[in-house]
């Protein structure tokens, strides 16, 4: 079993891969990527240079997902969740009480992903009275939608 990446290694790598994706290298066909909702067909507005890529390390995962560091905002509702039951996302990634954002598409309602707050740190911080990370480093959200509410055309 592979141990999560440190902090600093997760804003280093994730400074590195916007960098790379907002270079003026040619793009890969992903970037020209369009993104609609598999319901009602209506173009969300998702940037494939805001897209993080699929082996970068998330505390609650990433499986069956596309995660975004940006989202337009006028395309969804957020709607708060908040429920008290037992979850297990990852090894890492459990408890009893799961509070979260669902992202909802404006046209139709229906529910396309959550937005879940282990993104990488918004600080370069080595933690509360330097004793290493925690909770209270804050983190960027991350707009994880599942890929069967995506329909993605190039």
């Amino acid at each position: 079993m592979t141990n999560p990446p440190s902090d600093k290694q997760t804003l280093s790598r994730f400074v590195t891969v916007n960098n790379n994706l907002n270079s003026s290298k040619p793009k890969s066909m992903a970037s020209s990527s369009i993104y609609n909702c598999t319901e009602c067909g209506t173009n969300l507005n998702l940037s494939a240079a805001q897209l993080y890529p699929s082996d970068f390390y998330f505390e609650a995962g990433n499986k069956g997902t596309l995660s975004f560091s940006w989202v337009d905002t006028s395309k969804f509702r957020f709607e708060k969740e908040d429920k008290i039951r037992p979850f297990f996302e990852t090894l890492n990634y459990w408890g009893i009480q799961r509070k979260r954002t669902k992202i909802i598409c404006n046209s139709c309602g229906r529910v396309v992903g959550h937005v879940y707050d282990d993104g990488p740190p918004l600080t370069n911080s080595a933690g509360q009275f330097n004793m290493g990370p925690s909770q209270v480093i804050p983190r960027a959200p991350r707009y994880r939608f599942k890929t069967k509410a995506l329909q993605i055309t190039s």
